[in-house]
């Protein structure tokens, strides 16, 4: 080998050398860089930092007055912002700074830090050796990032899809226990409020902010355990984390609902009969005899809202003043009492619709609890039947007057309720029936008529109402009968044995549904329904 192949190949060596140095260098310090751009602009996805700082991708306020969840939607939102940024700034920097400034000042014989031009042709010849293997350093670094990034950003997308996981499962699974215990206990809620009575599957609750209404108060997209209100308040999402204590209204109809329709099993019990039959007053007897029943022990009694109690107390005053509650004027709310044995609980629905209301099968279909009832209540007023004031002689008629008899009698409202009762109640079966004959202080005083027996059936069927006994034995199915004085059971003297027989056919519909409170209910057919111990 002469000198000048020598000298080739000492300058061909040096010049492998000072590029494979350079690709080295590169690619490491590149890698660094690279990874740490890539790592820095994923970070800051999850930003700002700065307090008070607005961003775009925070997903704000809707219809619902309540933040959303952050796992509900936030969470993909920011996941895909940190994917995207993760992805896209090592590839953007390469462009960017390396090829574009970076080796394109080498091949220009400048200075990659500054631009300046090399001072000599040695210094600017080694820089322009140097570009290839910058370009490929900086190539491989970025392919190697993008790799080995990538592969983080997979794991954290995968560990967030398991998180998102856990938080869809744990709204399933209170979702589902609460949906469990609902069915469990047979609660089905439903707006007491006349002109609605529609079913309540989810109340609106009203935050103590009062200008707040959340529809969607329960575990799913506003949270799991609590929702946070647009005013700061933490509001229970589930009945097992205590819904029941705030406040609810109707979605419906806007109007309050009591605080334990969504965790106790209602029984609806609407009282027919037609207009003056008695119905305001038995329903003044019930509650006094359900107050009767509860002083002895036998059972714990309670309104179930203020206005319950309201009510209630305007009837008692009403009572005491002149003995006679006042007529049933429009639609009214029903009547919410809680009733208690034990452990077991029912919230008590006491329909008192104006005897008009059920006259006609158009208006009778707009009673839209009756579609609800777990019984009905069945006031018959025998003086108003034609058939039965024949047979009461001239001197009785005075008292029969005194007793204000009803505008329609018990075979015509039976006659219109059979027919559209069973359209509206629909797959439930036959319902049970209670059958009271009211006015049995003035029944016992008229002595053209037969005697009341233990056997209020019997005896309406010597009285010539037979076709009415037997049709609610074909329609219903279990008729009991009682005769009840809701006069002597009320106001100034009331006797509480009268009141206590007045909550019988309350308590035997109350038994049915799996409340007994004590007393023992007559199995006899047609029998006088309940025998206290």
């Amino acid at each position: 080998m002469d000198g000048g192949q020598l000298t080739e190949l000492v300058v061909t060596l040096l010049v492998v050398l000072w590029a494979v140095t350079a690709l080295l260098v590169c690619a490491g310090n590149a890698f660094w860089k690279l990874l740490a751009t890539a790592t820095r602009a994923a970070v800051v996805e999850l930003g700002p930092f700065d307090a008070g700082r607005s961003d775009q991708r925070v997903i704000g306020l809707d219809a619902e007055p309540a933040h959303p969840s952050y796992w509900a939607r936030q969470v993909w939102v920011d996941t895909a912002g940190v994917l995207g940024a993760g992805l896209r700034a090592p590839w953007r920097r390469w462009r960017s700074h390396w090829m574009a400034t970076v080796v394109a000042r080498l091949l220009q014989r400048r200075r990659p830090s500054t631009g300046a031009r090399g001072g000599n042709p040695v210094s600017r010849l080694w820089l322009l050796l140097m570009a290839p293997g910058t370009a490929l350093g900086a190539t491989l670094a970025v392919l190697l990032v993008a790799v080995l990034h990538g592969a983080a950003l997979l794991l954290f997308a995968l560990l967030v899809t398991a998180a998102w996981s856990g938080w869809l499962l744990a709204v399933g699974v209170l979702r589902g226990a609460e949906r469990a215990w609902l069915l469990a206990f047979r609660v089905r809620a439903v707006c007491p409020h006349p002109g609605c009575h529609r079913p309540v599957p989810l109340a609106a609750h009203r935050c103590t902010c009062a200008d707040a209404v959340h529809r969607e108060l329960r575990p799913g997209r506003y949270g799991v355990f609590r929702h946070a209100c647009r005013c700061g308040v933490k509001l229970p999402a589930s009945l097992l984390t205590g819904r029941a204590r705030v406040a609810a209204e109707c979605p419906a109809c806007d109007r309050p609902l009591p605080p334990s329709l969504a965790t106790t099993r209602v029984v609806h019990v609407p009282l027919i009969g037609a207009s003056s039959s008695g119905k305001t007053m038995l329903m003044a007897a019930v509650v006094a005899g359900l107050r009767s029943w509860a002083t002895n022990g036998a059972l714990t009694l309670d309104y179930a809202s203020d206005a319950d109690r309201h009510d209630g107390a305007l009837l008692d005053q009403r009572l005491r003043d002149d003995d006679w509650a006042l007529k049933t004027q429009g639609d009214q709310r029903a009547w919410m009492i809680l009733v208690g044995r034990g452990r077991r609980r029912r919230l008590l629905y006491l329909y008192d619709p104006m005897g008009e209301a059920l006259q006609g099968a158009d208006r009778l279909r707009e009673q839209q609890y009756l579609a609800h009832a777990d019984g009905v209540l069945f006031v018959v007023d025998v003086l108003a039947d034609r058939e039965v004031r024949r047979r009461i002689a001239e001197a009785d008629s005075g008292r029969i007057a005194d007793a204000r008899p009803a505008a329609q009698g018990p075979v015509d409202t039976f006659d219109g309720l059979s027919g559209e009762l069973t359209a509206l109640v629909g797959r439930r079966g036959r319902l049970p029936v209670a059958v009271v004959v009211t006015k049995r202080d003035v029944l016992d005083r008229i002595a053209s008529l037969p005697p009341a027996g233990a056997r209020v059936d019997d005896w309406l069927t010597q009285l010539g109402l037979d076709g009415l006994v037997r049709g609610f034995t074909h329609h219903f199915g279990t008729a009991r009968y009682w005769s009840v004085s809701a006069f002597t059971a009320t106001g100034t003297g009331a006797l509480d044995p009268e009141g206590r027989r007045a909550a019988e056919p309350v308590l035997w519909l109350l038994a049915r549904s799996g409340l007994r409170v004590g007393p023992l209910v007559d199995a006899r057919p047609g029998g006088t329904g309940v025998r206290a111990r």
